[in-house]
């Protein structure tokens, strides 16, 4: 379905972008090292929003980083569904832009029509 990461993606991603690919890099270091939360925390969240985000490059990447940083395969697995349910939370929640615009389609047809 997607084409594998290759080193020759990598590397042609690098030479055609040198400095932001270092700058995305240093980024990524800095994020995803120690802080106020710690590196299995930062990969589980890392999980789930790859999951909401639904890249699969992202998911496979960072599932493996989790488990790496010592997260178990019930945590990630967790991370997943805590994805799904936020996910489908935003699905739910935006019900209420169907419903005004579904009201003032409504509204608009009262309008025409003369009725009060």
């Amino acid at each position: 379905m997607y084409p594998p990461v290759a080193r020759e993606t990598v590397k042609r991603r690098k030479a055609l972008a040198p400095v932001s690919d270092a700058a995305f890099e240093d980024f990524g270091r800095a994020v995803f090292g120690n802080g106020a939360l710690d590196v299995r925390t930062k990969q589980l969240l890392a999980v789930a929003v790859a999951h909401a985000m639904q890249c699969p490059y992202r998911i496979r990447a960072h599932a493996k980083a989790a488990r790496r940083a010592g997260a178990s395969d019930s945590e990630i697995m967790e991370a997943v569904w805590v994805a799904a349910e936020v996910a489908a939370g935003a699905a739910m929640s935006h019900a209420a832009l169907a419903f005004d615009e579904l009201d003032a389609e409504a509204d608009r047809a009262d309008a025409t029509s003369g009725a009060t």
